[in-house]
């Protein structure tokens, strides 16, 4: 019999999450049947999408979700004989029984690219030449959006928290950067990157930053809303301003979006992202925490911004 750990969401998250909302728990996994196999966890993906996703998709006593890579340790399934490799939505666990109705080969990986990716080509339809703004810039998406704007012949503007998060986007070749934590005025540190304001805006952030930046945009400017980390842990919603009359008078266009959407394009989009990382175009940083005791504390951290990069778990 394998023994797995597995971290359960005890309460749901009021405001900020706490050491208390998490349990770690201990359970006896049972013999896998006919097409079923055991995983072991090997990287344990952590993002930011776990915390608004764990108020509407868990109940409480529900292990938390979330992707990993794991590799098969028993086998009853001849298409994934033992050491080979998955990509598993087990959730918080260092082992898992799977018939694989959760889980891809280990090429379907790389979410985060593709969401940078479908964001600026099916949402956007950035173009080259084009002036595009990214915040969260040092993230997981953020900083490949800002790549791939580059490799498509714009200028991008790119905006995060701390100096080293500044100094990790210059060397990834984002034209103009700036630290909102320590600018004197949002709206100035944006009209100075980019005097004649923005073609495209990749949101990641939300609350008071898109509120300045979407009077930054050029007339017809879009806007693909990945995600609104800064509103993630409010105990009551924010409320305005609110940018109606300026997406009226500019014309803008607002779209959210999740990768899911172009699911069936993934293998084709993976080879061509694959492609940009050989050719030394495309760069993605990992920011690994050791130990699968970790998790929470890693999750509270990105939350925060302490990562640059990809947040990973490696166990």
């Amino acid at each position: 019999m394998v023994q797995a750990k597995a971290w359960i969401l005890t309460k749901h998250f009021d405001g900020f999450p706490k050491d208390s909302d998490f349990e770690l728990k201990q359970e006896e996994l049972s013999e896998p049947k006919d097409g079923e196999v055991i995983l072991e966890a090997v990287f344990l993906s952590v993002d930011p999408y776990m915390r608004p996703f764990s108020q509407f998709r868990m109940k409480e006593g529900d292990v938390m979700i979330g992707t990993q890579v794991a590799k098969v340790i028993q086998s009853k399934n001849p298409a994934f004989p033992v050491g080979s490799h998955v990509v598993s939505r087990s959730g918080w666990r260092t082992h898992s029984l799977s018939d694989g109705t959760d889980w891809s080969s280990s090429c379907q990986s790389g979410l985060k690219t593709l969401t940078a990716l479908y964001g600026i080509e099916e949402v956007l339809g950035l173009k080259a030449g084009e002036t595009l703004l990214v915040n969260a810039a040092a993230g997981a998406v953020g900083s490949v959006v800002g790549q791939i704007a580059k490799i498509m012949g714009c200028k991008v503007v790119g905006s995060a928290g701390s100096e080293a998060k500044m100094t990790f986007l210059k060397e990834l070749g984002f034209d103009q950067v700036f630290n909102y934590k320590t600018v004197r005025s949002l709206e100035e540190a944006l009209r100075s990157a980019a005097p004649d304001g923005y073609d495209c805006y990749f949101e990641n952030v939300g609350g008071q930053f898109s509120s300045v930046a979407i009077q930054q945009m050029k007339n017809f400017g879009r806007i693909a809303v990945c995600g609104s980390i800064s509103t993630y842990n409010d105990t009551n919603p924010q409320t305005g301003p609110y940018p109606h009359m300026t997406m009226i008078i500019k014309q803008l266009k607002m779209e959210g979006f999740m990768q899911s959407r172009w699911a069936h394009k993934h293998p084709a989009s993976l080879k061509r992202l694959l492609a940009w990382v050989k050719e030394g175009k495309l760069q993605c940083r990992e920011h690994i925490t050791k130990g699968f005791e970790n998790m929470p504390a890693a999750f509270m951290g990105l939350l925060k911004g302490d990562n640059i990069g990809k947040a990973i778990i490696a166990i």
